[in-house]
């Protein structure tokens, strides 16, 4: 039994209207027509859906039911019928963004809330990968968009560099190492550090930032990382908009460090260079862009 949207349409201005003759008003159609798709609609049920032994016909409990499906279904059509006028407008989908760790997530959030108030039909996928997985993930999923600090260039890829951010390294106030001045690196070598590992398949390592020692801690994440940090597990490099309160606070501590404590990191916006970016791919590029800057 197939019963057709325009028997539920029908039923329902019915009812929101009140009679069949102002329900015909509405859909512009007779009311002979009307009745005659409530009564196809009953056969099709194998059931009344108006008790007609009253002056105002009322809805059965069946009635009542199916209006209430009836109601989800012509919703959903609507829906429907939206996104295929949407896409035929150049809205793609689905898109995907891979974004390294290391780098803040409220600009990406930012953009990502003012897509949404769009109200756009595009399914967007925000992955966060580290180091090497990033563009890993990238290649592997056909992402469209990747915010990466590194990345292994290709001719079909093009690359937007973004406003530099700071990196710092630093030390819970309660570990060895934080009130030591003027520290080489044979001296940090003899303490724990802690990094992020490169989500890639193919390594396990953290990034061309760490030390090189023995005596190092591989953590999933930057929250991780400063858990780890603030329980003086270890030193490490943090991304100075990550640890900012706890450095105000003293909780953590930079370390004096005589080859510098901070270094400087440029996130780059890349795409593909020969496949033109769908609506909404093209929309958060620009608003990745100014979220950046």
């Amino acid at each position: 039994m197939a019963v057709s949207l325009e028997s539920l349409k029908v039923l329902n201005a019915v009812v929101e209207t009140g009679s069949f003759a102002k329900a015909a008003e509405v859909l512009h159609k007779t009311q002979s027509s009307i009745s005659y798709q409530i009564s196809k609609l009953e056969e099709q049920l194998g059931t009344q859906v108006f008790d007609r032994s009253t002056y105002r016909a009322e809805l059965t409990p069946v009635g009542l039911r199916i209006l209430e499906e009836g109601k989800r279904l012509l919703q959903q059509a609507e829906y429907v019928s939206r996104l295929v006028s949407q896409f035929s407008d150049g809205w793609e989908p689905k898109l995907e963004l891979v974004v390294d760790g290391m780098l803040p997530v409220e600009p990406v959030l930012q953009a990502l809330k003012e897509m949404s108030e769009l109200e756009i039909p595009t399914r967007i996928q925000f992955r966060i990968e580290f180091l090497g997985g990033v563009q890993q993930r990238f290649e592997q999923q056909q992402a469209d968009l990747m915010l990466v600090l590194d990345y292994k260039a290709d001719p079909g890829l093009s690359a937007v560099s973004l406003d530099s951010l700071e990196a710092v390294l630093v030390v819970s106030r309660d570990h060895p190492l934080a009130d030591v001045e003027g520290l080489d690196t044979s001296e940090l070598l003899h303490h724990v550090e802690l990094t992020v590992h490169d989500s890639s398949y193919s390594s396990a390592y953290g990034g061309p930032q760490t030390f090189g020692g023995e005596r190092v801690f591989y953590l999933s994440d930057f929250k991780t990382k400063k858990a780890a940090l603030l329980q003086g597990l270890g030193f490490g490099w943090m991304p100075l908009a990550q640890v900012q309160e706890e450095l105000s606070s003293g909780r953590l501590r930079e370390v004096n460090y005589q080859g510098g404590s901070r270094y400087i990191y440029s996130p780059l916006l890349v795409c593909r260079k020969h496949e033109t970016l769908g609506r909404a791919a093209t929309l958060l590029h620009q608003k990745l862009h100014k979220a950046f800057s």
